[in-house]
């Protein structure tokens, strides 16, 4: 059996990798909340946070879930500590706060414009209807 790695440093000492990756996504996030980006820019920003967020829940909490279902031990903890059943705690509090700003940029910002500029989405119909 292989030894367990031993971090250098104590675990206050390092971040978490998927928090750390949630911090990122929501850097993508300020991106769509800044008025200084022309729209479509921003509405980019906003389809690479929700696909980011969608990949991120697929692999990394998946990943998670796993490991906690298969009950790894302490000695198997990454270098900061955190045990999986923590980090989804940590992940599910900030993961609904990014929601809630992503929430409140689409009905407060992103949808007014698009009314305001009468685009709209036709429905899917052969081009004979």
């Amino acid at each position: 059996m292989p030894q367990s790695y031993a971090p250098a440093f104590p675990p206050d000492h390092y971040l978490n990798r998927e928090l750390s990756w949630l911090e990122f996504n929501g850097r993508v996030l300020e991106e769509a909340a800044d008025p200084t980006n022309p729209w479509l820019e921003r509405l980019k920003f906003l389809a690479i946070f929700s696909g980011n967020l969608d990949e991120f829940f697929e692999v990394r909490v998946a990943g998670l879930q796993q490991q906690l279902y298969a009950g790894i031990e302490p000695q198997d903890y990454a270098a900061d500590g955190m045990d999986p059943g923590r980090q989804l705690v940590e992940i599910d509090a900030r993961v609904r706060a990014l929601l809630a700003e992503l929430d409140r940029l689409l009905h407060e910002e992103v949808f007014p414009v698009v009314t305001d500029s009468k685009i709209t989405c036709r429905s899917l119909r052969s081009p004979n209807d």
